[in-house]
């Protein structure tokens, strides 16, 4: 651990792991400072990978459940042990293909915990070890609220990955993407779930229109939802959890197996000595940054959801990595334009977006023109038998578009077509020129697009 390397990174979640690769792909001598076990961080160990497993397996749940509208009779029960298995199963299978990669690329692996010093260097576990870039990427970890604790009862998404049984009964706080994918994946399993959000309706960084959308389909589901919520206390009673919030002027108070805390993450920081070492912290503690990811010690970068960048999502992350590699590497890189990455949401109904929402157009000072097309003026998603909508935002006249916002079946993955329109500042008429396939979901992007562009065509 004496010799130098050309780059250390301390984090091998995505943000750390994709810089590492990418580096030793352009001939660096790179090392990756680790503490867990394993290699992945939060994604791919606590985060991204066994949520989306778990809500794959809700996915199937309701496919089971609703089987007649299909004309096919089926029944079925959750196995949770198996569906954990499964979760396992697919966690380490990406586990091996990450670390497999790592050790083909001539990466080497310090296990231990790292202190930066000046140097740039880092300290792990007691010993020394210098480099010429420094990279931090160690990621963030769920917040609780104030005075609150982690119990049996009361959790947060690292204790719900492992959680040991099926609540009968929830209470999510907070109505972001992970609140979200944890209520519609314990309504999936068959649990009572009340969904509490601090801001006035649920998914509050969406599109107006897909935050109102959600919370109807949510009440279509049985899910109980008070947006504009302020919680007042969460006890722990040993044989459930009552949560006493106040909402519509109202104090109230839910009872539940489990409450479930997902109201946002913070940078994992702790121990890494970076104020001692002269580092920048946001006011939030996040490692302040510019818009090369440069903090403000020579030599050393931050990325990933320890940065105090706009978006704590894993390809923003890959995207961060990749540029801080290339940087240090000595290619001109520009600064990501964080507006036109996709944003995801894997509840039921699925969410995404790129772009600006209609709101933020107008106070950016646009001329805004909307369409809206409902799902069920297209065919396939008639036959998956679900609604939603995609609402495309762009400037007035036929200029560029601006926004796409989807909720509805499959949307994360048709959000790829959306991602290319709005980094390409296509116009309306130029996407409805183009022919997407029949029958299929792709087609309410291309409808939505003839619409704006005035010539639509299942649509009114």
């Amino acid at each position: 651990m004496a010799d130098a390397y050309d780059v250390l990174v301390v984090g091998a979640g995505t943000g750390g792991y994709s810089t590492a690769l990418r580096a030793a792909q352009l001939g660096k001598r790179v090392a990756l400072v680790e503490r867990d076990d394993r290699l992945g961080g939060t994604c791919l160990l606590r985060g991204c990978i066994p949520t989306k497993a778990l809500l794959q397996s809700a996915a199937v749940m309701d496919t089971v459940n609703r089987a007649q509208e299909w004309g096919i009779k089926a029944s079925g029960d959750p196995d949770w042990s198996a569906v954990r298995a499964f979760e396992d199963k697919i966690v380490d299978k990406l586990v091996k293909g990450v670390t497999g990669l790592i050790k083909t690329r001539g990466i080497t692996v310090l296990k231990g915990t790292a202190k930066l010093l000046p140097g740039p260097a880092l300290e792990v576990d007691g010993q020394r070890v210098d480099a010429t870039d420094v990279v931090i990427a160690t990621g963030s970890a769920p917040r609780l609220l104030p005075g609150v604790e982690v119990t049996d009862r009361v959790i947060t998404s690292d204790e719900a990955l492992a959680y040991d049984r099926i609540p009968g009964s929830a209470v999510v706080i907070g109505a972001g993407a992970v609140g979200l994918e944890f209520a519609s994946l314990y309504r999936s399993l068959g649990a009572e779930v009340t969904l509490l959000e601090a801001l006035p309706g649920l998914a509050p960084l969406e599109d107006e229109d897909v935050s109102a959308e959600i919370a109807k389909a949510f009440r279509r589901r049985g899910i109980k939802a008070s947006p504009g919520a302020s919680v007042k206390d969460i006890a722990d009673t040993d044989d459930a959890v009552d949560v006493t919030f106040e909402a519509d002027g109202k104090a109230e108070r839910v009872t539940a197996d489990i409450c479930l805390v997902a109201i946002g993450r913070g940078p994992v920081t702790e121990g890494l000595g970076l104020e001692d070492a002269g580092v920048a912290l946001h006011e939030k503690g996040f490692v302040s940054v510019d818009g090369q990811l440069r903090t403000n010690v020579e030599h050393v970068w931050a990325v990933g959801d320890v940065a105090n960048t706009p978006l704590q999502l894993a390809h923003v992350a890959f995207t961060e990595g990749y540029a801080v590699a290339e940087r240090i590497a000595g290619e001109t890189v520009p600064d990501i334009d964080y507006v036109n990455i996709p944003r995801v949401t894997y509840c039921t109904p699925e969410i995404a977006s790129v772009g600006l929402t209609a709101a933020q157009a107008k106070d950016a000072g646009s001329k805004v023109a909307t369409a809206h097309l409902d799902f069920r003026g297209i065919g396939k998603a008639n036959m998956l038998g679900e609604g939603g909508f995609v609402k495309v935002v762009s400037e007035q006249g036929g200029g560029p578009v601006l926004g796409v916002h989807m909720i509805g079946p499959h949307v994360t993955d048709l959000i790829a077509e959306a991602m290319l329109i709005t980094n390409w500042e296509a116009v309306p008429a130029e996407v409805a020129a183009l022919i997407h396939p029949h029958p299929s979901l792709s087609e309410a992007i291309g409808e939505a697009h003839l619409a704006l562009a005035g010539k639509p065509l299942h649509t009114a």
